[in-house]
């Protein structure tokens, strides 16, 4: 034993594991498609979900919320409402100053100023959008409040509403915030070399207005909240990414003590960044389950989603790329205006920033400059949806990439590779100092185009176009910054984010030997109770049949952070793992022990902890766990039991890369595009789970597809939203997608003990640009060099038209 005693050498056996990427190799599970251990519950309607939990003597809540978009309170009548049967109450803005704190934003970059006025769950003097809340009904039947909400009068005077970013800059523009005599919430810059040395070195300039439209997040199902509030302590239930979060801002907000509050995500039915938020609900109906003793529950509606559930996305971009005439790019200049929306949420002024740390993509780009300005408008905030700042850079840097190529009469992919980072100049640190963990960019490219004959294709482009139909074909190679993060980086110091990115996991091994883990990552989908019982199975020498993951509950486990940012996996996998060898370990000490044989002579073979060269002399987890329990015979200093926690801070981000090809039809009379092949290569380490990888992968390449071609959330310009059910907001259905064919490389990373990357948001990061790029190249032999998205019919169809009728299409 070493000097430090059990804990110590506990310590040592875990961290050479941790160094040893090939620990688990002999482990039958890892690398393995192993079908999701959640999906026989949810695919027979076995799940649980808020909307199916019901408390005795629970109460529903329907929301008053602003038919302006931005207008004074004048008065609210809620006398006609109280007087109905069965209504409990009914709570204004006025009614909740007992609240201690505003709705949190959490992002405070030093030296930038933010400004950040309060944001309540109920509004108090003023409606900003269109939805913004301004009273709760409370009563006995959900039906009853809803029909309740119509009879409070709430009398508004309206004020001029501003909903174009631009013209909210401008001098006479209708201010959202009086107070603050102007619409401009920040400035942020993020430089690296000299980017107007290098446009004067440049021989090619190629300027472009890239507009990212505002989209939703849309999960399948909406938001809801059940509050309990008993004897000083609640409960809630809450369809959210970040149980721990809410349970903190419910303490701070409400004045109880944080040990009193109990967060529950049951599950979680899709979240997509929409559920990354602390929303006014969630503090509103914990107040209202204090305020009346009974329990509480909220359910929003579609249009109530598609409304006042944040946005994504929404920026202007004026972007500027220069080149030698040899290709190599010299300079890459983005001036991005963030529209936010009405209020600061919980992230909603750094979204843009996330871009800006990849913003030179995977090239060796040796001056990049972004500067991002956030503006208030009186529309729905923007905060995190799927990417989050990264598919908006990403689609910049490869629509503009393509743009250069035709401006040089260059072929783009080989534009693309005399700029790549080469695969020998890893880890590499960018213009902007961000250093990039692994990559090999010329290896995924070379498996796309094992996939893609373009000789081929334009073969078959130029037939098609003489018969009258136009086809495309375009490109999207990617890296992004994911993982979040190392706290040094990510937090107050640099980034400025209030938080750490830290993530735990707690691995339990019971006295039979079965297993539990307790992750403080969150899932929504992405298949945690498979992949992280995988894990933790090949280090314990287990099935992952007897290995339970639990997760999303602050009653139990460790202090957790939630899942959002592809970190699961890199973060939340790799502290599992580093559970399960601390666990492994105590083992090997206990089984050295019992066998009179050195700590380091343990081996894990065949489900048994042996002695090297010695396979009958083995003791499987659950003999492990009967001495460890029984705790009699143990190694000198030992504490009984046979569990350990673990927190793990990422030394740095983990950077996934790939190579996406899109081909589209476009049809003339119409403008309608289809989609008719989407192939992708992707880069996320080694495969924990290649069954969960590739779902993953086709929800984001059909998510950010949707983006291109479909899904838009539109105002008009009086602040009324236009799109606010799956009636005017169109999803893609299987109907409009082809069948994704992906591949993969795998380029482990060297920040983590697995090797992996994350993969949540690498198809929507990759394919806008794709699809884009596709439909340009198809219109390109009409005039049409640009074209932004979204890429509906209407749109497409007028650029066909003014091309055709001798209009500057571009």
């Amino acid at each position: 034993m070493s000097a430090g005693g059990p804990e110590a050498e506990i310590a040592r056996i875990a961290a050479k594991a941790a160094h040893e990427r090939d620990t688990a190799a002999a482990g039958l599970h890892v690398g393995q498609a192993l079908r999701r251990k959640e999906d026989p519950r949810l695919i027979t309607g076995r799940g649980r979900y808020v909307d199916d939990l019901t408390l005795p003597g629970t109460l529903w809540a329907a929301l008053v919320r602003s038919p302006e978009a931005h207008a004074r309170i004048v008065s609210i009548d809620s006398s006609q409402a109280t007087e109905r049967a069965g209504v409990h109450g009914v709570f204004t803005g006025q009614d909740m100053t007992n609240l201690q704190a505003p709705l949190p934003m959490a992002w405070g970059p030093p030296g930038v100023e933010v400004r950040n006025p309060p944001h309540w769950p109920l509004a108090r003097d003023k409606v900003r959008y269109v939805g913004d809340p301004v009273a709760v009904v409370i009563g006995e039947d959900r039906y009853r409040v809803m029909d309740a909400v119509e009879d409070v009068l709430v009398e508004y005077e309206a004020l001029p509403a501003v909903v174009d970013p631009e013209a909210a800059l401008e001098e006479d523009a209708p201010l959202v915030h009086e107070e603050l005599g102007t619409n401009k919430i920040h400035e942020w810059p993020l430089e690296g070399g000299d980017v107007e040395q290098g446009f004067a070195e440049a021989e090619v300039i190629v300027e472009r207005r890239v507009v990212n439209h505002r989209t939703s997040g849309a999960p399948i199902e909406p938001r809801a909240v059940l509050a309990d509030y008993r004897a000083g302590s609640v409960t809630v239930w809450s369809s959210t990414q970040i149980p721990h979060y809410t349970r903190l801002f419910l303490a701070l907000m409400l004045g109880i003590s944080e040990e009193k509050v109990r967060v529950i995500a049951p599950e979680v039915g899709g979240g997509f960044g929409a559920k990354l938020q602390i929303y006014g609900e969630e503090i509103l109906i914990p107040w209202c389950s204090r305020r009346l003793g009974m329990p509480v529950k909220w359910v929003e509606t579609r249009s109530e989603h598609m409304a006042t559930s944040h946005h994504g996305r929404d920026q202007i971009a004026h972007v500027r790329m220069g080149a030698k005439r040899d290709g190599t790019i010299t300079a890459w200049h983005v001036r991005i205006l963030a529209d936010m929306g009405a209020y600061n949420m919980f992230l909603t002024p750094l979204i843009p920033s996330l871009g800006a740390f990849v913003m030179g993509g995977c090239y060796a780009i040796p001056n990049v400059k972004t500067e991002i300005v956030g503006v208030f408008t009186n529309k729905m905030s923007t905060d995190a949806i799927r990417g989050a700042g990264r598919p908006e850079a990403t689609h910049m840097v490869e629509v503009t990439l393509e743009q250069l190529a035709q401006e040089l009469g260059m072929d783009r992919l080989e534009l693309r590779r005399k700029n790549f980072i080469p695969e020998d100049a890893f880890p590499y640190q960018s213009a902007t100092a961000v250093v990039y963990d692994s990559g090999d960019y010329e290896k995924t490219l070379a498996r796309l185009l094992e996939h893609v004959d373009v000789d081929a294709f334009r073969r078959e482009q130029e037939q098609a176009r003489r018969q009258g139909t136009l086809r495309g074909l375009g490109f999207s190679t990617y890296t992004e910054i994911c993982g979040l993060a190392p706290s040094r980086v990510a937090g107050p110091p640099i980034v400025g984010v209030q938080a750490g990115f830290w993530e735990s996991a707690m691995v339990r091994v019971h006295n039979t030997g079965a297993v539990t883990v307790y992750t403080g990552s969150s899932p929504h989908g992405q298949g945690h109770e498979t992949g992280f019982a995988q894990i933790a199975a090949d280090r314990l020498g287990v099935d992952p049949s007897v290995v339970e993951v639990v997760h999303g509950d602050t009653g139990f486990g460790p202090e957790g952070r939630g899942t959002y940012g592809s970190r699961s996996l890199a973060v939340g996998g790799e502290s599992v793992a580093q559970a399960a060898n601390q666990v492994a370990a105590k083992a090997k000490l206990i089984v050295a022990h019992k066998l009179e044989a050195a700590p380091e002579d343990i081996e894990l073979r065949d489900g048994k902890f042996a002695v090297r060269g010695s396979p009958d002399k083995g003791m499987s987890l659950a003999d492990v766990a009967g001495e460890a329990y029984l705790g009699i015979d143990l190694p000198e200093g030992m504490q009984p039991g046979l569990e350990m926690t673990n927190f793990y801070e990422p030394e740095n981000f983990v950077f996934p890369f790939g190579a996406h090809a899109c081909m589209v039809e476009v049809d003339t009379e119409t403008g309608k595009v289809d989609v008719v092949r989407y192939v992708a290569v992707d880069d996320c380490g080694p495969a924990i789970n290649p069954m969960l990888i590739a779902g993953q992968v086709h929800g984001g390449i059909a998510h950010a597809i949707g983006q291109a071609l479909y899904e838009r959330i539109a105002y008009d310009e009086n602040g009324q939203l236009v799109t606010g059910t799956f009636v005017d907001y169109a999803l893609p259905t299987a109907a409009e997608l082809p069948s994704f064919e992906t591949d993969r490389t795998e380029t482990p990373s060297p920040v983590n003990s697995l090797g992996v990357k994350g993969v949540g948001e690498a198809g929507t990061i990759a394919a806008s640009a794709a699809v884009t790029n596709a439909v340009i190249d198809a219109l390109r032999p009409l005039g049409i060099t640009y074209i932004n998205m979204p890429l509906t019919p209407m749109r497409v169809w007028e650029a066909i038209q003014e091309a055709q009728n001798g209009g500057a299409a571009a």
